[in-house]
């Protein structure tokens, strides 16, 4: 089996999260696709805006139309902060023998890889890729060249990269729209949009 991980505070989930996710299966071939929205975020401040539960319920809309995709609550039922390892280990320990797993990432969190908590475990168990939302730019591009000959060096992994048109839309994007009474239907998901109106939310 080969399995993807595509983790995130999701809040609120996107039409480029839905994109980023549909390259992710179709690129590398995955036969199951694990969404696993965020608990405590170990380097951004709690939520406090919606609930974990509602994160939830919009990735499960959000993502309700991709087939071998499974809306996991694995990090927001686990206690203290979410580190990718400890999700790693345990969806490891779930998996059959000869299974892979490969775990998404956008440019920020490929750039501080190698600082997040047991970076050794998660080239261990996962095989990290990443996609790009930011277009091209030559001082970029060199800084994630270098950074994946590092990983390289330290882990002996390559980072392979997803390719795919970037959609310029982010969730503080959305959440800024719905403060200032603008639409968001052209950023998310319908059935999220939908969710967001019906529960009052990031007004």
């Amino acid at each position: 089996m080969r399995i993807g991980i595509y983790g995130g505070t999701f809040s609120p989930p996107h039409k480029g999260h839905v994109a980023a996710a549909k390259a992710f299966m179709e690129q590398m071939w995955l036969d199951l696709l694990y969404i696993i929205p965020t608990g405590i975020p170990p380097h951004k401040s709690a939520d406090v805006v919606v609930t974990p539960l509602e994160r939830l319920a919009m990735c499960e809309r959000a993502f309700s139309t991709l087939e071998g995709v499974i809306i996991s609550d694995m990090e927001l039922r686990r206690e203290g902060k979410s580190y990718t390892a400890d999700t790693l280990r345990e969806l490891h320990s779930r998996c059959e023998d000869g299974s892979r797993l490969f775990l998404l990432m956008g440019t920020d969190m490929l750039l501080t890889l190698d600082s997040w908590y047991q970076p050794e475990e998660i080239f261990r168990l996962s095989y990290p890729v990443y996609m790009r939302r930011e277009g091209s730019d030559p001082i970029l591009d060199a800084r994630i060249v270098k950074q994946i000959e590092n990983l390289k060096n330290r882990y002996g992994k390559v980072v392979r990269r997803i390719v795919g048109d970037a959609l310029p839309i982010s969730s503080t994007m959305v959440r800024r729209a719905i403060s200032e009474g603008k639409s968001i239907d052209g950023l998310v998901p319908t059935a999220v949009a939908q969710y967001i109106r019906d529960h009052k939310l990031y007004v």
